[in-house]
């Protein structure tokens, strides 16, 4: 199957472009069952995108046109071969949001660019969720046209089913069932006129040649002001300090008042700590199922963060309507010391990845465990061996879109990555501290350093483990 899909997209992207396709790279997975790749031909490069859900794909082109005339920035559309559940899309790079933050990110403190950022993304959501709702055609969302009573309670099923009975947190099932409808009718008194993006957060928003921009919309839908809002302020991973959150909500509502003459801020607030309670109960069902059932790691690490996040909801986030047994769910878990320690649990794992050079010594393991893996890059194509390339480094963009171009560099690394992939599962699993990760070539400067920028990016993106990277030989040059 999996031949079959690259055959499919490499014939879509020929026909669209007229070119011959030079490379096709999978991309990270993500919480989705959909699957990118990246395709470089002679002049172009775009995205491509296989899912099974016909539907959703139909949903999200159907949206992609629509949010980009109503003048949004989404990715565009190039081809679709609907029945083959493929199309072709805008290549925006891969600086997200959440990037940003983490590289800006210094203990507490936010930096005013990101916060700049915030504020940026705030200012585009009249456009976003009022204009766009204009002539949108719901009937065409997926898998609901409206955020309605259906919709939240799937949310607090998830939640229930995929969070609270793997983490053991006990309930009375009649009592908190109860409570959700409460919590449910109370939401429903909202406004819902509005475009709703529904997973409006950080890996969400691209930032592409300075500008920012909304991917990943299929499942948007009718709904409130106050669930994008939730979702982009309350996620956990982000950990947008409290201070930060109250800032932002306030220049929300500013933003709203000067826009929409109509826009009431105290109607809005009336509702707006319900959706933020419903969006988190969401998201922490999405960390249990991908987490546990689907056993993501990297999905767990949220879950202590989501935790704090919670605390500090039950504490300052209102809602006029009581709940009781649902309130009683939160404080177990707050109190709950397996989440506190999850943090401890799944960071426990430090992967060092070295590059080096075979004239040299292979770098040793100094945590005391041995053992490890040594790829020998030689038998791959050497920049080195080219004039333009010789006072380069695997880490400068000519040597990468060199390699990258490479089909047997390609095969190459997805061994690579297949292979430390169930190595780092595993050590996870049982506990292990430490795993070593070698690459080497002749010089050290080229192959070999790629090829550890390119596992060091993938284990970043897959999992929440310590990651240590070195290039010997480039440290040696005092070239890094």
């Amino acid at each position: 199957m999996k031949a079959d899909i690259t055959q499919w997209i490499t014939g879509l992207f020929e026909s669209w472009s007229g070119e011959k396709m030079l490379t096709l790279t999978p991309l990270p997975e993500s919480g989705s069952y959909r699957r990118y790749y990246r395709i470089r031909g002679e002049k172009s490069t775009v995205l491509g995108a296989f899912n099974t859900d016909l539907k959703e794909n139909d949903a999200f082109v159907y949206l992609a046109d629509h949010l980009k005339k109503a003048g949004n920035k989404v990715p565009e559309i190039h081809a679709v071969e609907r029945e083959k559940g493929i199309y072709l899309l805008e290549d925006l790079g891969d600086t997200t949001l959440l990037d940003l933050i983490q590289q800006q990110k210094t203990g507490l403190t936010f930096e005013q660019k990101t916060l700049n950022v915030y504020r940026q993304i705030i200012e585009s959501m009249p456009c976003l969720q009022s204009r766009s709702a204009k002539g949108l055609d719901f009937s065409r969302c997926y898998p609901r046209p409206e955020f309605e009573y259906q919709s939240m309670h799937w949310d607090l099923n998830y939640f229930k089913y995929c969070f609270l009975k793997p983490m053991r947190i006990a309930f009375d099932e009649q009592e908190l069932e109860d409570d959700f409808v409460k919590l449910i009718r109370f939401l429903l008194e909202a406004g819902r006129e509005s475009f709703m993006f529904r997973d409006f957060q950080s890996r969400n928003i691209m930032l592409h040649q300075n500008a920012l921009y909304f991917i990943d919309f299929q499942g948007g839908r009718k709904g409130p002001l106050q669930y994008d809002l939730a979702s982009l302020l309350f996620e956990a991973k982000t950990s947008i300090p409290f201070k930060h959150k109250l800032n932002l909500l306030e220049y929300y509502l500013e933003v709203f008042r000067k826009e929409f003459s109509s826009f009431n801020p105290k109607e809005f607030m009336k509702y707006y700590y319900g959706y933020v309670y419903i969006r988190l109960m969401q998201a922490m069902g999405a960390y249990g199922f991908r987490g546990y059932i689907e056993r993501k790691p990297l999905f767990l690490q949220s879950v202590p963060l989501a935790a704090q996040t919670l605390e500090w909801l039950v504490q300052h986030g209102s809602i006029p309507v009581s709940l009781p047994a649902l309130f009683n769910v939160f404080d177990s878990i707050i109190q709950s010391k397996e989440i506190r320690e999850f943090n401890i649990v799944y960071k426990s794992l430090t992967v060092s990845i070295n590059s080096f050079s075979y004239k040299g010594i292979i770098p040793e393991d100094h945590s005391g465990n041995g053992g490890g893996f040594v790829f020998d890059c030689r038998a791959l194509p050497n920049p080195g061996r080219y004039e333009e390339f010789k006072e380069s480094t695997g880490t400068d963009d000519a040597v990468i879109k060199y390699l990258d171009e490479k089909e047997d560099v390609n095969e190459f690394l997805s061994h690579v990555t297949a292979i430390v992939d169930q190595a780092v599962s595993v050590y996870k699993q049982r506990g292990f501290t430490s795993l070593i990760v070698n690459f080497g070539c002749t010089g050290g400067q080229h192959r070999s350093v790629y090829a550890a920028e390119k596992l060091y990016a993938y284990l970043k993106n897959k999992y929440p483990v310590n990651i240590i990277i070195r290039h010997r030989e480039l440290e040696k040059k005092n070239r890094i």
